[in-house]
């Protein structure tokens, strides 16, 4: 089981609600992933998800904990399986808008124990719907590709493929969105914490701030990819597969996440 060697806080505002949030994340001698609040408890499960409106959301009948892929990507880079993390509020900390605040203070408390198995899958898996499509075959080698068609002169049918010598660029891509659409969608309650330190906007000819890498929205989406994934125990970063994906989200990730829980074979 991949732990920590001890305890860590974060804290930001939240992305969707804007309000503070603060993350205890604590060291576990059982296998899982745990967040806490208000007493409550909800596993990161794949079973648990009940909503992937703009975030995924996991929850029970007694607590619902949203935008939790950042989080569990940074856990499946850092090959980390058992968790208890306490909340303050019901939203994680958004922090730089990525991964890589979660991946350096994993890396700075020490990781115990990395499940660096090997994941693969039995037979191939997929998911079309219109333009929408997202397939998982098996291979002797990981393959992913990530495809999108947004209303911006860089991101017009790209793809942009997995590079694992590159993966700190994947880790460090923010959130982004359509600046003209802030409003609206503050409006209706989400992004509310959203700032030019966390979030990317997409502007008519451009970015409001400057890249991190190129094709940096992409490189997000992959690594939505990869935290959604782990919540079905398939660590993207550790598996042999093809995976090909256009014109996809949170719902599409987890629709096909839960497809493949049960066709998971892991090797040492």
């Amino acid at each position: 089981m991949g732990t920590i060697k001890q305890e860590f806080i974060l804290k930001s505002n939240a992305l969707m609600t804007g309000m503070p949030s603060e993350a205890r994340v604590c060291p576990s001698d059982k296998k899982g992933i745990r967040f806490h609040f208000n007493g409550k408890t909800v596993e990161a499960n794949i079973n648990n998800v009940v909503s992937t409106e703009h975030c995924t959301v996991i929850g029970n009948a007694d607590i619902k904990v949203m935008l939790i892929e950042h989080f569990m990507a940074a856990c499946a880079i850092c090959k980390i399986d058992s968790l208890d993390v306490y909340l303050t509020h019901f939203e994680l900390p958004i922090m730089n808008g990525g991964s890589k605040e979660w991946a350096d203070a994993f890396n700075n408390a020490g990781i115990v124990n990395p499940d660096t198995r090997v994941c693969r899958i039995k037979e191939g898996v997929w998911y079309l719907n219109g333009k929408t499509h997202l397939v998982v075959l098996p291979s002797d080698n990981l393959n992913v590709t990530y495809g999108v068609n947004f209303r911006h002169k860089d991101l017009k049918n790209r793809w942009v493929s997995l590079d694992m010598s590159k993966l700190d660029e994947v880790t460090e891509a923010r959130t982004f969105g359509y600046l003209n659409e802030v409003e609206m969608l503050q409006k209706a309650g989400y992004g509310r914490g959203a700032s030019l330190e966390n979030t990317l906007g997409l502007t008519d000819d451009g970015y409001t701030t400057e890249l991190k890498s190129e094709f940096e929205p992409v490189k997000h989406k992959i690594l939505d990819l990869i935290g959604d994934f782990y919540l079905a125990g398939c660590n993207i970063t550790n598996f042999k597969g093809e995976i090909i994906v256009k014109e996809a989200g949170h719902t599409v990730h987890t629709i096909v996440a839960n497809m493949i829980k049960d066709k998971l074979i892991m090797e040492e």
